[in-house]
């Protein structure tokens, strides 16, 4: 592994330690444009793909065709990541996907809020919130403890990893789009950080922002979506 140089303000921060929390990247306001960032700050990270879609365009020469990937990052504790890459080989598209993931990378917020549940513990979200990309639209519900991740099979990954393990989900409009769906979900999850509250809801909610110190992401599941990549 080659030594790291940082380029940014914000990476230079990084190196010297005076950031010492992907919260506090956050709160400078700063936008991270350095994947190394991620990799200090959050060592544990885990990447799952979501789409691999071949695309072939006519040109001069021939028939060009290119490797288009959606893949999700996250450490399964408030932190979460949707990236698209794209290049003449897979491997090489995985690549650039993870790396645009990083730079991609929001802290969210969960809670208890479904009015069925009120167990006190940070598992689901703490309001609902919608999403919107292209012709898709998802709405996503706190659920109480118990009920699992009830939604498709694009949007479970990358709940998964943001660390909700309750959740109601409902979409409209041409929801066969894969990449459209994944970036309505994650465009669902920026707005849980976007709403303001106060200190009483935040307290009956038990709202917490990003990491709170609890992995939910075990090691069966972990060996799991690495066997999936190796196929």
């Amino acid at each position: 592994m080659t030594e790291w140089t940082p380029k940014t303000k914000l990476g230079i921060m990084v190196a010297k330690n005076e950031i010492e929390s992907i919260h506090q990247v956050f709160e400078t306001g700063y936008t991270i444009r350095e994947p190394e960032i991620v990799d200090i700050l959050i060592p544990r990270m885990i990447d799952q793909v979501i789409d691999i879609n071949m695309v072939q365009r006519m040109t001069d020469s021939g028939r060009r065709t290119n490797f288009a990937v959606t893949i999700v990052i996250g450490n399964g504790d408030g932190i979460v990541g949707v990236g698209r890459g794209k290049a003449k080989e897979t491997g090489v598209a995985i690549f650039k996907a993870i790396k645009a993931a990083k730079l991609n990378i929001i802290e969210l917020k969960r809670g208890c809020g479904s009015w069925q549940c009120g167990c006190g513990e940070s598992h689901t979200l703490p309001y609902k919130v919608v999403g919107r990309n292209g012709s898709v639209e998802v709405t996503l519900k706190p659920a109480p403890k118990g009920v699992g991740l009830a939604v498709n099979d694009v949007a479970r990954p990358i709940l998964h990893l943001a660390g909700i393990s309750d959740v109601w989900g409902f979409s409209r409009g041409h929801t066969k789009t894969t990449v459209n769906y994944a970036l309505a979900v994650f465009d669902a999850l920026k707005k849980t950080s976007l709403m303001k509250v106060n200190e009483s809801l935040e307290h009956n909610l038990k709202i917490t922002t990003g990491i709170i110190g609890v992995i939910t992401l075990r090691d069966d599941e972990t060996k799991e979506n690495k066997n999936k990549k190796r196929r």
